[in-house]
């Protein structure tokens, strides 16, 4: 059920341009030197950026799995607690996450990519 680090590795290594970086000291992910999100509270949590409405959404929806902190409140991140989640559960979050910020040439590759079946 839990969501490894591995798990997250996996999950955004996956996408074209994403590169594992660190932020504050811990494993972060980005694409086009855009964030994406990482790490936090000693491996529990996961910041994920997200759109604000999805944000809320997951929160309502999931409240045992989503949150957010005063620190995050104007920002487009969803906290996430990596035990209440699993990797299949978290894979199209963090897709929709990449699309945001991956730069439009890298997102019509991956359709195409994938519209073939490669």
């Amino acid at each position: 059920m839990a969501t490894t680090p591995d798990d997250l590795r996996r999950l955004f290594l996956a996408l074209p341009g994403v590169a594992e970086s660190t932020h504050h000291g811990t494993m972060s992910f980005v694409v086009a030197k855009r964030f994406l999100g990482r790490i936090r509270d000693e491996g529990m949590v996961f910041a994920l950026r997200c759109e604000l409405d999805e944000r809320d959404f997951l929160i309502e929806i999931e409240p045992e799995a989503f949150f957010t902190t005063d620190h995050y409140r104007g920002y487009p991140y969803v906290l996430i607690r990596l035990a209440a989640i699993d990797a299949d559960r978290l894979a199209p979050l963090v897709e929709r996450s990449w699309r945001m910020a991956a730069p439009k040439r890298l997102v019509a590759g991956f359709d195409n990519a994938r519209a073939s079946g490669c």
